[in-house]
């Protein structure tokens, strides 16, 4: 969960690498650090406690370098201090590696290198790894290349690495397995990072490791092997195909905006557009997703779907059950990814295992693919970033194409995971006849129509914006609601504690009176999500239930909705749609409200406390 970005070539590599650093923050800002190697063939480092500003300070001059690592960390091993920080060194000073994973037998290899002499400074599993790489070399290893291999060979864990040696001033290493790691391909020049945001400022061109590669980097050439065979006389360099990044550095920008969060926010009905085009065919009645063509004859042949994600994709997955269920008759199980592997479902060849991550690098949700595949199930993908780790490790899959989301609370791409799960079961459900084409014509049209809808909710953003003020004092909100909104009420429940620290608890609102009603006061407000749908009767009497007991109530409603009124104390009002498509409307205020709550407590809203964008460790 840390971001890395390594440079070698002609231009100020320090420079670059601090830039691309910035890019990457989202992935972990406990602390920052940066290694480069000067004109001179001697090594400058910097690091620093807390975000990348931090470390700006320290830095009044930046060397002339061409070569250059930089990290920024979301702390695993050892709290957040200066020598915690990454790059970490080796004995002499003249290895310098910065690192993304966690190497699980870390103690061991720990205790003998201490047994050799090796001298340790810090407390991180990470810095085993510069000396297994330093004792290699001291052991007739002929070069960086065969000693990082070798070393690599010995650690349990994962691991995305950058690494060079002053003894090698024209070599630049990096090396993946379980962690990302992407290398950037420009003129003289390579970058090797996390991911892409990093390399954009230089490149579109991009070439994606998989597990056990490394490249081997120089100003004008690149190498890219097989850590588990170099060395040996299979030991040939791979066939690696570049591809192009389809986003822009101006995506990734806030532009007008104060947050990316509120520009990603404003983004979802373009966000909407995007997942639509070209696959809602609403003339024809069907959904149309090329990701699924080479698997079609299978998905005929389905049985059973299990959705396996994590935090927001989780909660999506979750609507994502009532729809299969609802429009395929897909018998559906939604498993989070981090107990998939420990508590596997029972599964085969006639069940397809559907992951959801935005990064699609999500650790556990890469591992639960791993484990599914092993059972011979029909894996797919739904990721936002093309080339990620599990889109290349699925049978076949779905792109949300969102775009880049550079803040940490997910919002677009929780949306576009909607629209794309919805796309899905409408096909599973022409597949299996289980839907008429005329029923999908009129789902797929009231779909088209959901980014104007979701326009009229962000015009809402004033008044959203003063209801914050109104609740800004309250330390505790309950988050009711019902049926395909029950998710919704946990996804807004998390937006509001992960990016305001207020606690929130999400429940089904039928599950009020088994416990959670005891909670409830005039000082415990409830947001409660009702609208006119075929449990709207039941959330009413909910709604009685909580003014009974003096709660204050914000009810989500459809327009025109005058009932609601008598008993909520504010109402937000969102269009009329198919209850199948309501979570894609009402999760936006609930988006915009968190949002403000976060800012008028002054919170990092981008950057929260403890969390990071992508968690790339289990």
């Amino acid at each position: 969960m840390c971001g890395i970005v390594g440079y070698i070539g002609k231009k100020n590599a320090a420079q670059i690498t601090l830039e691309g650093l910035k890019r990457l923050e989202y992935r972990g800002y406990d602390s920052a650090g940066i290694a480069a190697l000067d004109q001179n063939g001697a090594v400058f480092m910097r690091r620093e406690v807390g975000k990348i500003s931090a470390l700006e300070k320290k830095l009044k001059i930046l060397p002339q370098s061409r070569l250059s690592i930089a990290h920024t960390r979301w702390a695993t091993h050892g709290e957040p201090s200066v020598s915690n920080a990454h790059p970490h060194a080796d004995c002499k000073n003249k290895i310098f590696l910065a690192h993304n994973g966690i190497i699980e037998n870390h103690d061991k290899i720990r205790e003998a290198l201490l047994r050799e002499g090796h001298v340790f400074r810090s407390e991180t599993d990470t810095e085993v790894l510069t000396h297994l790489i330093e004792r290699c070399l001291a052991f007739g290893a002929p070069d960086l290349q065969s000693a990082v291999a070798q070393a690599l060979r010995h650690v349990v864990g994962t691991f995305g690495i950058a690494v060079f040696s002053a003894d090698e001033p024209d070599t630049l290493i990096g090396a993946r397995r379980g962690s990302p790691l992407l290398l950037g391909v420009g003129k003289n020049e390579f970058i090797v990072a996390s991911d892409a945001a990093a390399v954009l400022k230089r490149t579109r061109k991009v070439i994606y490791l998989n597990d056990n590669e490394m490249a081997v980097l120089s100003p004008k050439s690149k190498k890219i092997f097989n850590i588990l065979r170099t060395g040996s006389k299979s030991g040939k360099p791979l066939k690696k195909e570049v591809k192009m990044i389809d986003w822009s550095l101006e995506d990734a920008e806030k532009g007008e905006f104060t947050h990316f969060m509120e520009k990603e926010i404003h983004e979802i009905p373009e966000v909407i557009e995007n997942a639509l085009r070209g696959r809602a065919l609403a003339k024809e009645g069907r959904a149309k997703l090329g990701g699924l063509d080479s698997v079609e004859e299978q998905l005929g042949g389905i049985e059973r779907a299990v959705i396996t994600a994590c935090g927001t994709s989780y909660y999506a997955g979750l609507i994502g059950k009532y729809l299969f269920e609802k429009l395929a008759h897909l018998p559906t199980e939604v498993i989070y990814a981090s107990e998939f592997r420990y508590h596997p479902p029972i599964i085969g060849k006639e069940t397809a295992v559907f992951a959801v991550s935005q990064s699609g690098e999500t650790a556990d949700t890469l591992e639960a693919v791993r484990e599914a595949k092993k059972t011979g199930a029909l894996t797919l993908g739904i990721v936002n970033v093309v080339g990620s780790s599990i889109a290349r490790e699925v049978h076949a899959g779905i792109y949300n194409h969102a775009g880049p989301e550079i803040a940490v609370a997910s919002t677009k791409a929780f949306v576009s995971q909607l629209a794309v799960l919805t796309l899905a079961a409408v096909h599973l459900g022409r597949v299996r006849g289980a839907i008429s084409q005329e029923s999908a014509a009129e789902l797929l049209k009231e779909m088209l129509a959901l980014p104007s809808k979701a326009r009229k909710i962000l015009a809402l953003g004033g008044k959203i914006k003063n209801l914050a003020k109104s609740y800004s004092n309250h330390d505790n909100f309950l988050y009711l609601g019902r049926k395909y909104n029950w998710p919704v009420s946990l996804e807004g429940a998390l937006k509001l504690k992960e990016i305001s620290y207020v606690h929130a608890e999400g429940y089904p609102a039928g599950e009020m009176k088994h416990g959670p009603i005891a909670l409830v006061d005039s000082n415990f407000p409830a947001m409660v999500i009702a609208p006119r749908d075929s449990v709207y009767e039941k959330t009413l009497s909910n709604l009685q239930e909580l003014k009974a007991r003096r709660a204050k109530i914000i009810a989500l409603a459809t327009e025109g909705d005058m009932e609601i009124k008598k008993y909520a104390n504010h109402v937000i009002n969102i269009p009329q749609t198919p209850e199948e498509l309501s979570p894609i409307l009402s999760v936006i205020p609930l988006q915009l409200f968190a949002y403000h709550m976060a800012v008028l407590k002054g919170r990092d809203v981008d950057k929260p406390r403890n969390l990071a964008k992508s968690v790339t460790v289990e």
